[in-house]
């Protein structure tokens, strides 16, 4: 049996309080790099859908009239949706930028990124995201888009930040998992109905940006 050393959070222990310095050091080189950043959505979305993929082209329109509308894009950096986005952004000469992660089972950074930042933690990462968008548009996705999309939920619904739009995009994708939160959620109590007002349902590249332009003034 393998030792649990491997995973980077097993790795972490008073012992070893070197790691610490190390998510000290991702924290500061985000910050610094980020700093000058504004008006920027974070755009999320699977890493395996192909470019000739019709989510590809509305990702790239998505993030192409975000910038014509003028907003930066942040994405995972990664390929799939991510790189869909920033090559949207950067093809239309905004702001591109790329948080990307260290996966052994992922490609690098994409070509599209014009600003990039390296991270080994995810938590660390996910604070980036956070703190330099104004708005999510959440895309068909797996696991990894779930959690920044519940993360940032959880944020709005605690007061830990300010409100802000989340997307999701494409309602054939999102309303079976919505369906279940108010069937599942909502009627043991656990959340209440009005908190599924938190996210807005849309389908189309024209009516994102509409609905970013109207709730998110530059």
């Amino acid at each position: 049996m393998g030792s649990s050393k491997q995973y980077v959070i097993d790795s972490l222990s008073i012992k070893e309080s070197w790691r610490l310095f190390k998510i000290m050091a991702e924290l500061v080189d985000g910050f610094e790099t980020l700093s000058d950043l504004d008006r920027c959505v974070s755009i999320f979305g699977s890493a395996r859908v192909k470019q000739d993929s019709p989510l590809y082209a509305e990702t790239e329109a998505i993030a192409r009239k975000l910038v014509e509308a003028g907003y930066g894009v942040i994405t995972g950096g990664g390929p799939g949706l991510m790189e869909a986005g920033n090559k949207g952004a950067f093809d239309a000469g905004g702001t591109s930028v790329g948080l990307h992660i260290h996966l052994p089972m992922e490609q690098g950074a994409n070509q599209f990124v014009k600003t990039r930042c390296d991270f080994r933690y995810f938590f660390v990462r996910k604070l980036m995201f956070i703190k330099y968008a104004m708005a999510y548009v959440v895309m068909p996705g797996g696991v990894g888009t779930l959690d920044e999309l519940t993360e940032a939920f959880v944020l709005t619904q605690t007061h830990r930040i300010k409100p802000f739009p989340i997307i999701l995009y494409k309602s054939d994708y999102w309303n079976g998992l919505l369906d279940w939160i108010r069937d599942k959620m909502v009627s043991y109590d656990f959340i209440r109905e009005e908190e599924m007002d938190l996210v807005t349902v849309l389908d189309t590249p024209e009516q994102v940006v509409a609905y970013i332009r109207k709730h998110v003034i530059i």
